[in-house]
């Protein structure tokens, strides 16, 4: 046992940080940790053990105290000793080294979004599907409204088939007594084709068997 202990790394080996912040955040911070049973440092460790830092630091920063906003204090040592001395206000938390005090003071500033409902976690399970981006859904709704369009403007498809040529130019969207040579029919084709091919978002499988069959009667020898 003793072998195990010595080969472990010091899991208790902690720094003090002195966090600026302002008056009423420092007490909204102390009075949430008292609320709680617990303390400052572990308001902050709680919120840095759940989440990355990279998280952490896309949380606002409260930032330090307002100009005018100090704290009065008695020096402890020194020649003032027991002099009143007015200080800017701080929270000081002892957390495992390696934080940046923008970062702890972050951490429990989202400790306190969190107890005030501000803000919210959520837990995923990996099975979950990613949730929807926002900033997606413009985009979305204008692929519905061209599928739409799509879907309204589109030919019918013939129902017995395609068996003339005025019938492969009307699939092929020509208008009535409308002659285009071979090379007008062939790139129509192709602008047709990428909207009713099977794979394309839009895809119609008898559409497609239409054009195909449009584009094989005008090509045949008359």
């Amino acid at each position: 046992m003793d072998t195990v202990s010595r080969d472990l790394p010091d899991q208790t080996h902690k720094v003090s940080y002195t966090i600026p912040c302002s008056s009423a955040f420092r007490d909204a911070v102390s009075e949430l940790a008292l609320r709680r049973h617990s303390n400052v440092a572990d308001l902050a460790r709680s919120v840095l053990l759940l989440l990355s830092e990279e998280v952490v630091r896309k949380v606002p920063d409260p930032g330090g105290p307002p100009p005018g906003d100090r704290e009065q204090t008695m020096l402890k040592s020194g020649p003032s000793q027991g002099r009143p001395w007015r200080r800017k206000p701080r929270l000081q938390v002892r957390l495992a080294p390696g934080h940046d005090v923008s970062t702890v003071r972050r951490a429990l500033a989202l400790a306190l979004a969190l107890d005030r409902d501000e803000r919210s976690i959520v837990v995923h399970s990996p099975n979950d599907p990613p949730a929807p981006d926002p900033r997606l859904k413009p985009l979305t709704e204008e692929v519905e409204r061209l599928h739409a369009a799509v879907a309204a403007l589109a030919f019918r498809p013939l129902s017995a088939g395609v068996r003339t040529r005025s019938e492969a130019l009307h699939i092929l969207g020509f208008a009535p007594g409308e002659l285009p040579d071979r090379d007008t029919i062939r790139a129509r084709f192709r602008v047709l084709a990428t909207v009713h091919h099977p794979d394309s978002a839009t895809g119609n499988h008898l559409r497609m068997s239409q054009l195909n069959a449009a584009l094989a009667l005008l090509n045949s020898p008359r």
